[in-house]
């Protein structure tokens, strides 16, 4: 057995040893043909498409939003006229769970960690003078993603732009917030009915949109090793996959729509191999398990995000650096969109100018690199090839254990994912603890090369952005003012009939456009909502 002082050999994030050299002998038997193909066709193992980067680079997006819709509306108009190639809207919290900014669990959250959109003329001034038509737009929004979604068409709608011209995604993906986050509002079985009416509504209403970005970043941010991310964000997509074939959908009408987030590490190596693996389940389990033919139904496209959790308070110059090496484990995995974060973010909501850092950041990897020259730098690697193997092989055992329990919903319901992630993250927790002569995990500047006091207090000052407190009280006026002006009963009516939809079989995303025009607001619609199809109460086994 290893001594404290005698470290373990260095393994992988997932718990793989990691061996100080690959050669031959670790792809013995190997077939190229079988476990990697050609960029652009199946398994996609090499890349979703033939060129990949070498076309044209990945979208670029910064993920934005704080305090009122205007405020948030400069910074979206300043990102573009940077070069910022699409916009991803960051919520704040009672948004994302459904809330007003008037309600009393809203009280001392409203514009703190995203925009507040309470309504159709907040997502009105949060896209003034933003071509919908051109910018492809990301919502992270997940339990009222239908909601955000429906604003989102109406403006466009009211800018004479045809929702057929809409393009973007709406992250969409509940199930890993009973996993990860906690920001659901309803229990899982209603919360899976709304995603497949929200990919039959945009079926026939917003065909360019993307309906769900499957989402394994929240997982890793709450300490889901490599193989965990993988495993249980697939298993999440096999289980709306199998929702919206209940509801009557053919896979190759669907399938296509589907994409995936999921972070990046500065763990290079293990990252692109993450990548890679997860491409080659995904084709796998879409053409052998659910008989998708069309090949963009087989591919896994996914954005990705540099890992926040890995940022630190401690030298957050440093994290320029952390930032760096993320994305560059992203691209060489072959995201189709990037957000880099910002080196400020353990500390505050990004500045103006950690934000244009962070999209130059992935400026220089794709014009002043040499890494969109050719597609999958990596194939063939023994190193790279051998990680993909040994991921795809532990992740496969861990979906298993999903199915085992009945699939992504039954487990969720008996708390096994949660609980798996939250052993992962103790153990990462504790090696941190650790020194690192003791087999501890090194973390520069919270546990190695830190700053003596002195060296502290010669530190140039660092002002954080601060949202202004009088956010919550403007916002609280705008929805009196609302209220105030809009016709009640035609409000009334509409919510009426949402929640005879909700309690039957018709697609609720219609009844909920319609009081959404009539201008209710997000509490007032999820409230409906609440009222028939209940909350989640959580239960654990594990």
């Amino acid at each position: 057995m290893t001594s404290a002082a005698q470290p373990d050999p260095r393994r992988t994030e997932s718990g793989f040893p990691f061996e100080p050299l690959y050669g031959p002998e670790a792809l013995a038997g190997w077939d190229p043909a079988e476990r990697l193909g050609r960029p652009g066709e199946y398994p996609f193992t090499r890349g979703v498409y033939p060129t990949m980067y070498t076309g044209r680079p990945w979208t670029m997006r910064q993920y934005a939003g704080f305090g009122t819709a205007a405020e948030s509306n400069a910074r979206y108009r300043r990102l573009i006229a940077g070069g910022s190639t699409g916009l991803s809207v960051a919520f704040d919290l009672p948004t994302q769970m459904g809330y007003d900014s008037d309600a009393p669990l809203a009280a001392g959250e409203v514009g703190k960690v995203g925009v507040a959109i309470d309504g159709v003329e907040d997502m009105a001034v949060l896209f003034d003078g933003i071509p919908l038509g051109e910018v492809s737009t990301s919502m992270t929004i997940n339990a009222p993603a239908a909601l955000l979604l429906l604003l989102y068409q109406l403006v466009g709608e009211a800018r004479g732009v045809p929702s057929a011209r809409l393009t973007g995604t709406v992250q969409n993906d509940v199930l890993k917030e009973y996993i990860a986050r906690g920001t659901y509002i309803f229990p899982p079985q209603p919360s899976l009915r709304l995603v497949a009416d929200l990919f039959r509504y945009c079926r026939a209403e917003i065909p360019r949109w993307n309906t769900i970005s499957i989402s394994g970043y929240h997982m890793a941010e709450a300490g889901a090793t490599p193989a965990q991310e993988v495993a249980f964000t697939l298993a999440d997509g096999i289980a709306y996959v199998r929702a919206a074939l209940a509801a009557g959908l053919a896979v190759d009408d669907f399938a296509p729509r589907l994409s995936f987030f999921f972070v990046a590490r500065t763990t290079l190596l293990e990252e692109v191999a993450k990548f890679r693996a997860a491409r080659r389940i995904w084709a796998r389990v879409m053409r052998e398990e659910f008989g998708a033919r069309d090949p963009r139904s087989q591919m896994l496209r996914f954005h990705t995000q540099t890992a926040g959790v890995q940022l630190t308070a401690q030298q957050p110059e440093v994290n320029l650096v952390r930032v760096s090496v993320q994305a560059l484990a992203a691209v060489l995995g072959g995201t189709q969109s990037l957000h880099t974060n910002s080196f400020d973010e353990a500390i505050a909501l990004p500045t103006e100018q950690a934000a244009r850092l962070a999209l130059r950041t992935q400026q220089v990897l794709a014009y002043e690199t040499d890494v969109t020259a050719t597609v999958d730098p990596f194939a063939g690697s023994y190193v790279v090839e051998s990680l993909t193997d040994e991921l795809e092989a532990a992740a496969l055992a861990l979906m298993g254990r999903v199915e085992e329990l009945g699939g992504a919903v039954a487990a969720i319901e008996a708390g096994y994912q949660k609980a798996e992630i939250e052993r992962s993250a103790y153990r990462i927790q504790r090696e941190t603890e650790l020194a690192a002569e003791a087999g501890g995990r090194t973390v520069v500047g919270v546990n190695r090369f830190r700053l003596a006091a002195e060296e502290l207090a010669a530190e140039p000052a660092y002002r954080p952005l601060r949202v202004d407190p009088a956010v919550e009280e403007r916002q609280v006026a705008r929805l009196a003012r609302l209220r105030a002006e809009r016709d009640g009963a035609a409000v009334a009516r509409a919510l009426g009939e949402l929640r005879r939809a909700a309690g039957g079989p018709d697609n609720v995303l219609y009844p909920m456009r319609t009081a959404l025009a009539a201008r209710a607001t997000v509490g007032e619609v999820c409230d409906a909502l609440r009222e028939v199809w209940g909350r989640h109460v959580p239960v654990e086994r594990f």
